[in-house]
């Protein structure tokens, strides 16, 4: 059975490359976000069983939206995404309950290193 992957970043290209990360015969997109609100919302309607969830974005930042998200669903697993002039928020995120992080500009196989991570693969 696929996995269901929800994406959230603000930037065309971060999605496209995410997407294109994840074989299609192991995962399925089931949403994509560009804010941090959209974010919350899409978690909520497609309840994936991981998500990557960018740090900078608009409305709502990354790291609030991951704090809403895992009040809604504790066990959530939440990828962060940033560069590394965020590495401090990285570290709260993963305070608050993001299970793994990676470090833009980062290439198809670091993402998928770490979907593959949290489901022991």
């Amino acid at each position: 059975m696929k996995k269901k992957v929800l994406i959230a970043d603000d930037t065309a290209l971060m999605r496209e490359l995410i997407r294109g990360a994840l074989p299609a015969e192991e995962y399925q997109i089931v949403g994509e976000a560009t804010s941090g609100d959209q974010a919350i919302e899409k978690y909520k309607e497609t309840k994936p069983d991981v998500m990557l969830l960018d740090i900078n974005m608009p409305k709502m930042n990354g790291i609030d939206a991951l704090g809403e998200i895992i009040k809604i669903d504790p066990d959530a697993k939440i990828i962060m995404c940033s560069d590394q002039k965020y590495e401090s928020m990285i570290m709260m995120a993963l305070k608050k309950g993001a299970k793994d992080f990676v470090i833009k500009p980062f290439t198809s196989y670091d993402i998928l290193l770490a979907v593959k991570k949290l489901f022991g693969e």
